[in-house]
């Protein structure tokens, strides 16, 4: 193994310790575990609470008018010309995401758009894409702790012989899938979409990760539980989410529409497992360790700490952001006030009175509306008696993970190659699979 100056340990040991403290470690607080990175944005979020929503606002409106505006520019090869020349259909989503934050914020308009419980959750001060402007600015900004330090390169290639086998990806995903299990799904996607965009992931690697990877937090998890009146019942709960996790993310890349994926990178270039191998004399521990610390050696330039961070915060404002609110309303709109849902939802009826789940006909409703939003079947659960029908649905709804609102829509908005059809089936197959898993665990425990 080559030899390091000291400066080059401390630059590898010293952000990337920092970087698993700040995304990875869960802290106690008055309203449960929370990573550092959610805690800051919470802060933050509070603080400028009665601004966030025009922050938003002007924010979104940037990005629609910029893409209209480039949409008759010449392609160059900038990072203002990469932010705004997209395509026809991103830059319609992106009017009309800006659109509906003036519809939202002003209350004007179709009621059905600014409702409390369609883009009105969305967009409150609260409300998640508030929220995503907060938790935006920490992430992208502290996002080159995880990446630019070598502390992917270490593990990526002590766990590569894990992951390439079981879940046909490279190592370095481990982090990804660690950082989305204990911290936040949300950030699983944005560190994802960095990675494939740096060339690290083949377009099948990125889709895959981004949407079987990108879980729900424990947090979350204890949240949902809650709301269902099963708090006491979490630790079986999590493993039956864990077990379900695990078996999809073997399942999902062997079948369409994650199979299909181009096995290339973003820049054309061919997948190479042979890049995987351990050259000779080294095995998964020293070659990892030389990897991450040439990676620390190559980053230390502070400057470029600091552009690499502005520019991923401009890039998720401009190019995620609108897109979650403009899907994630109409999803919300359909949920809220048509029956496409509960339509959707019927075939379900008999495949759970097959299962022997109680209240069949209440929990069909439940199945597939958690394709706008997670929460929305745990909140259409409340009059179910049935304490094995709601731990059911809980644990379905966290399992299913494909959701307009957050995931879905961030999906959506980056460069992952994924589509609005991807997304479909991906919800509706990890439905199918995840369903005798988790009735079973529900006949188990009731």
């Amino acid at each position: 193994m080559k030899k390091f100056s000291l400066s080059t340990w401390i630059l590898f040991l010293l952000p990337s310790i920092a970087g698993v403290i700040m995304f990875m470690i869960p802290l106690p607080t008055s309203e449960g575990f929370k990573i550092p990175i959610a805690l800051f944005s919470n802060m933050l979020s509070n603080a400028i609470s009665p601004f966030v929503q025009w922050i938003a606002l002007v924010m979104i409106w940037i990005a629609a008018i910029g893409s209209v505006v480039f949409l008759f520019l010449p392609k160059q090869n900038t990072f203002i010309n990469q932010l705004f020349k997209v395509s026809i259909f991103w830059t319609v989503t992106r009017v009309v995401g800006a659109v509906f934050a003036v519809l939202i914020i002003f209350q004007i308009g179709p009621e059905a758009v600014w409702n409390e419980n369609t883009g009105g959750m969305l967009l409150s001060p609260d409300g998640l894409v508030s929220f995503l402007f907060t938790i935006f600015l920490f992430a992208g900004l502290l996002l080159p702790f995880l990446l630019n330090f070598g502390l992917l390169e270490f593990f990526g290639t002590m766990a590569v012989k894990i992951m390439r086998p079981l879940f046909k990806l490279p190592g370095r995903s481990a982090v990804d899938a660690l950082t989305s299990w204990v911290g936040d799904g949300t950030i699983g996607v944005l560190l994802t979409a960095r990675q494939y965009e740096e060339g690290y992931y083949t377009k099948k690697e990125a889709a895959i990760i981004g949407s079987t990877f990108s879980v729900v937090s424990i947090t979350f998890c204890i949240v949902v539980l809650d709301e269902v009146g099963l708090s006491n019942y979490f630790l079986p709960f999590y493993f039956t989410v864990l077990l379900c996790g695990l078996v999809l993310a073997f399942i999902m890349p062997r079948i369409y529409p994650l199979r299909g994926k181009p096995e290339e990178h973003i820049d054309g270039r061919p997948l190479d497992l042979k890049a995987e191998d351990f050259p000779e004399g080294y095995n998964a521990f020293t070659h990892g360790l030389e990897n991450a610390l040439v990676k620390a050696n190559d980053n230390r330039s502070i400057k470029k700490f600091f552009s690499d961070g502005i520019k991923n915060v401009i890039d998720l404002y401009i190019g995620v952001a609108p897109v979650v609110l403009a899907f994630g309303t109409v999803a919300l709109m359909l949920a809220e006030f048509t029956p496409i849902f509960t339509i959707l939802g019927k075939p379900f009826e008999p495949l759970l009175m097959l299962f022997g789940i109680p209240e069949a006909a209440e929990a069909a409703q439940t199945m597939v509306v958690g394709f706008a939003d997670m929460f929305l079947p745990t909140l259409l659960s409340g009059g179910i008696e049935s304490d094995k029908t709601l731990f059911f649905i809980a644990a379905m709804s966290v399992t299913q993970l494909i959701y307009m609102s957050e995931v879905g829509g961030l999906l959506l908005g980056s460069k992952i190659p994924v589509n609005f059809k991807d997304l479909i089936f991906i919800f509706l197959l990890r439905t199918l699979i995840a369903f005798p898993i988790i009735a079973a665990a529900a006949h188990i425990l009731f």
